[in-house]
C-alpha cells in the first residue's frame, strides 16, 4: 500500500540508534536523572566538536569519552558506537523538517504538485546537508544511511510525490531521487570539486521538474 503525505510518521522511536529522541524532542521518555542529564549534553557537545574537526569517520568512541570527559562504561551505556552519537545530534534538526513535510505551508508541505514538492524537499534538505554535513558524515555513511529511521521517512515522502505523480515505479524512483542527497555526495560536490550550494540546489530543482513533471 502506498503511503500518502497525511500518514507519513516519525521515524520509528525504537531504532537503537535514535535511542536519545524521545529526550530530545519532548516524546515520551523516562525521567532522567540530573547527572545522567548533565553526561549527555557533554557526550553530544564533545561528539559535535570532533566531528566538527576532520574527518568524522576517524572519531572513535575513545576519543568522545576523553573529550566529554566521561568513562567508556558511560558513553557506551547510551550509544552503541560514534554513528549513534551523530544521529542523537541530527535528530533535532530532522524533526523540525519532518514536521514541516507533514503540517507545514506548500510547496513543502501538502497543496503542491508532486514536482513543486520534491524541489522544495531538495532544497531544505540541501539546507540541512550544508549546515550540519559533519554529523551527517559521521551518522549516514554508505548502508547505515539506508538504515536509519530518517532516510525511511524521508524516503517515504518521495515515493508519495512519485507514486502522485504517475511516473515510473515508485519503489525504484524513490532511492534513485533520493541518492543525490547522499552526505558523501554533497560533500565531494562542494568540496571536493567546489560547487557552490546555489548550483546544486538548481541541479535538483531541475531534476525534481523533469523526472515527476506533468
Amino acid at each position: 500500500m502506498v503511503t500518502s503525505d497525511h500518514q507519513l510518521q516519525p521515524p520509528d522511536r525504537a531504532d537503537p540508534r535514535r535511542s536519545d529522541r524521545a529526550n530530545l524532542l519532548g516524546g515520551p521518555a523516562r525521567q532522567e536523572r540530573a547527572d545522567a542529564a548533565r553526561n549527555r549534553v557533554r557526550v553530544l557537545e564533545a561528539a559535535d566538536r570532533l566531528f566538527s574537526a576532520g574527518d568524522p569517520r576517524s572519531v572513535t568512541m575513545d576519543d568522545i569519552a576523553r573529550a566529554a570527559g566521561v568513562g567508556r562504561a558511560t558513553l557506551y551505556r547510551r550509544y552503541p558506537d560514534p554513528g549513534a552519537v551523530a544521529v542523537a545530534l541530527l535528530d533535532e534538526h530532522e524533526r523540525v523538517l519532518q514536521e514541516k513535510l507533514i503540517f507545514g505551508e506548500p510547496p513543502l508541505g501538502p497543496g503542491q504538485m508532486p514536482a513543486a514538492r520534491l524541489a522544495a524537499f531538495y532544497e531544505a534538505m540541501t539546507d540541512l546537508l550544508d549546515k550540519h554535513l559533519h554529523l551527517h558524515l559521521g551518522a549516514e555513511i554508505g548502508r547505515s544511511r539506508l538504515e536509519t529511521g530518517a532516510y525511511r521517512f524521508w524516503r517515504t515522502h518521495v515515493r508519495a510525490l512519485v507514486h502522485e505523480a504517475g511516473v515510473g515505479d515508485p519503489d525504484t524512483l524513490a532511492d534513485i531521487l533520493m541518492a543525490p542527497l547522499a552526505p558523501e555526495v554533497y560533500r565531494f560536490q562542494r568540496h571536493h570539486i567546489g560547487l557552490p550550494k546555489k548550483e546544486i540546489v538548481e541541479s535538483l530543482v531541475l531534476l525534481a521538474g523533469r523526472v515527476l513533471r506533468p
